[in-house]
């Protein structure tokens, strides 16, 4: 269920600044659509419920989110709000989901080095934040891609409506890029948004495989640490140049399926 945000009405929702239409904020706003878009594709949404957050190009105070009330199939690179951490809308029409708003606020605020944040519950990722113990169990070759980047928030505290419980997950993070909301969902944290979709992506892949291993009833065959922080060192080269890559893939092919993405 999507949450509405409680603003103060003496703050009205004005457009504070006259550059938020730079070449760069389109090209972010495209970006961010078309993973909005790609992850409904993918079944990687749910409902109403999920968001994805980037910080504005130059105005390290102000992020884009998507609305509420529109499900991920219905994005476009205009319909994205931007938003300032106390959360005014300075440009779009409507408003952020009130958990939108406090986790992506805070994280955003928490940690600059984080320009791009995807929330989501999807399925495969979400079902191992259900189980007791560590969520990935280093067995397959793609869960190498997050060794030594993830952490857990053990502690589900309901939903995130307050600054506090925005504050209380970004300190769970850390310096980690991926956080796995025991009971609740994941957290999917990068430099940029390509390198965002990249992350989601192959952590939901990682998720429904060893989620098929582990159906079988057989034990799993965990690669050992040394092996697996070297693979993960491998995987990190040149990782931000493969996620534009496959960032642009997407992109290539939702010019096809659904070009209004980017309008």
């Amino acid at each position: 269920m999507a949450h509405e945000l409680t603003r103060n009405p003496a703050t009205p929702a004005v457009l504070r600044h006259a550059d938020l239409e730079t070449e760069a904020i389109r090209q972010a706003r495209i970006d961010l659509a078309a993973s909005l878009r790609m992850a409904a594709l993918l079944g990687l949404e749910e409902g109403i419920c999920n968001h994805f957050s980037a910080v504005v190009p130059g105005h390290p105070d102000l992020f884009l989110v998507n609305q509420l009330g529109l499900s991920f199939h219905e994005a476009t690179a205009s319909s994205l709000l931007i938003c300032d951490f106390d959360g005014t809308v300075v440009s779009g029409e409507g408003e952020p989901e009130a958990t939108a708003f406090y986790i992506h606020a805070r994280l955003h605020k928490k940690a600059p080095r984080i320009m791009a944040a995807f929330h989501t519950h999807m399925p495969n990722a979400t079902a191992l934040s259900m189980l007791e113990g560590e969520p990935l169990a280093w067995a397959g070759q793609t869960a190498l891609k997050f060794y030594g980047r993830t952490a857990v928030d053990e502690d589900y505290n309901g939903l995130a409506l307050d600054a506090e419980e925005g504050d209380r997950i970004a300190a769970v993070l850390g310096d980690k890029d991926i956080l796995f909301l025991k009971n609740h969902g994941v957290m999917v944290c990068a430099p940029t948004i390509a390198e965002a979709w990249d992350d989601l992506y192959y952590l939901e892949r990682a998720a429904e495989v060893q989620l098929k291993a582990m159906s079988t009833g057989r034990s799993l065959k965990p690669i050992t640490g040394q092996i697996a922080s070297r693979a993960a060192r491998q995987m990190r080269e040149g990782d931000a140049a493969s996620a534009a890559m496959h960032l642009a893939s997407i992109k290539r092919r939702l010019d096809k399926l659904a070009p209004d993405y980017a309008s």
